[in-house]
């Protein structure tokens, strides 16, 4: 049985590496059989299967040729037996894009279990990063 942090640092860049695909399964691929995965808008998707069929489509055509750049593992730790989060950070490019502007900046937290004989992604969390000004000031120009 593989515990090692490697493992489980590995688990992001195979998803990215099915995002940059455009490939809903590979993305998907170690998620649980009931996995939840919370978009960043507050979405929450149940399910590898549900993963999947919302994500293709998108892959096929609002997200078609986009990428997952600069994946960096912040952290990885095993929390109990069988159980570990991991920290994970990111940028995304539309197709034709070199860097990801600001506002395409996201921080991920995976809670991932240990069970049939791997690590699996049992809820992955999606958050934009958003500065503190940036925030402010779309308030403002929501503001009544």
């Amino acid at each position: 049985m593989d515990l090692s942090l490697d493992t489980l640092h590995a688990l992001p860049a195979r998803m990215i590496e099915g995002w940059n695909h455009g490939d809903a399964a590979a993305f998907a691929a170690d998620f649980a059989q009931d996995a939840e995965l919370i978009d960043f808008d507050g979405t929450v998707h149940k399910g590898r299967d549900t993963v999947i069929a919302f994500q293709q489509p998108a892959f096929d055509t609002v997200l078609k040729g986009s990428r997952l750049v600069r994946g960096e593992v912040e952290f990885a730790r095993l929390v109990a037996p069988g159980f570990a989060v991991i920290h994970h950070r990111f940028g995304m490019v539309m197709a034709g894009e070199e860097e990801p502007p600001p506002s395409r900046y996201f921080l991920q937290l995976f809670a991932v279990v240990r069970q049939n004989d791997r690590w699996e992604i049992a809820t992955l969390q999606n958050t934009r990063r958003v500065s503190l000004e940036s925030a402010m000031a779309l308030d403002a120009q929501t503001a009544t």
